[in-house]
């Protein structure tokens, strides 16, 4: 004879306390994330100033591509080569046609580092291509 009580098994239910742990952690991630791809700007690139300029709000995604006073080509924080920075907007350009480049050239930087940014973007069918530059305080 089995006299012992057989246990049903227990269902346990929907565990709330883990969801909201994992949930908390990845927004942090996104929020840490969305943070540091607003931040592309060089902070030794000091762009020339112009009376109406006018200061968009940066966005996740924006290609900001920075010359320095050297004439050295910056982007993601990594300084590129004529050629590498070339490839990378040509895969650009087939994911996404119509991306905005953004040009940050330092003020003392020669004329001739900022045409040949240009043409590698217009060689890698970049046609949305802007100037940043600084507001005067008045």
């Amino acid at each position: 004879m089995n006299f012992r009580n057989q246990a049903e098994p227990r269902v346990l239910g929907f565990m709330i306390a883990p969801m909201v742990d994992i949930l908390l952690v990845i927004l942090v991630f996104f929020i840490v994330t969305w943070n540091f791809a607003l931040a592309e700007n060089e902070l030794d690139v000091r762009v020339p100033s112009a009376t109406k300029a006018n200061e968009p709000q940066p966005y996740v995604g924006q290609v900001v591509i920075n010359v320095k006073a050297d004439g050295a080509i910056v982007v993601n924080r990594q300084t590129k080569s004529p050629a590498e920075l070339l490839d990378q907007l040509k895969q650009l350009a087939q994911l996404y046609p119509d991306q905005a480049v953004i040009v940050r050239g330092d003020e003392a930087v020669d004329y001739k580092h900022i045409v040949e940014v240009l043409d590698i973007c217009r060689q890698a069918d970049i046609w949305n291509v802007a100037f940043a530059t600084g507001r005067v305080e008045q």
